[in-house]
């Protein structure tokens, strides 16, 4: 099994959510975080506009058998690429094993419902 972790740019959240059901992954956790990274964002307050080094992003996890986490990968970086600096990262992790609470199953088969 494998854990993927992308940040992405808030904006392109929803297609890439689309880009994850198309793919048959209906499960994944998210949240908004905030970064600082080399370059900036215009960050608009009380419709005055200011430069910030503060970057907003989304970061998702995502917990797929072996043979799925390629399609997985190839749908985030589609759907998430505008072709500039900023686009996000997309981080894979091996997991050793999971575990549905519910009834003690364990392994790959415990991430999805038969």
């Amino acid at each position: 099994m494998k854990k993927i972790e992308a940040i992405i740019r808030v904006s392109k959240f929803e297609d890439v959510k689309q880009a994850l059901y198309a793919v048959d992954i209906q499960w994944f956790s998210y949240w908004d975080i905030t970064g600082l990274g080399r370059s900036t964002e215009d960050q608009i307050v009380r419709g005055q506009v200011f430069q910030s080094s503060y970057i907003q992003r989304r970061m998702l996890s995502i917990v797929v058998r072996d043979q799925n986490a390629e399609k997985t990968i190839k749908a985030i970086m589609n759907a998430a690429r505008t072709g500039e600096a900023g686009d996000g990262k997309i981080f894979v992790m091996d997991i050793e094993n999971s575990y549905r609470i519910r009834n003690g199953e364990d392994g790959p088969e415990s991430l999805y419902i038969k």
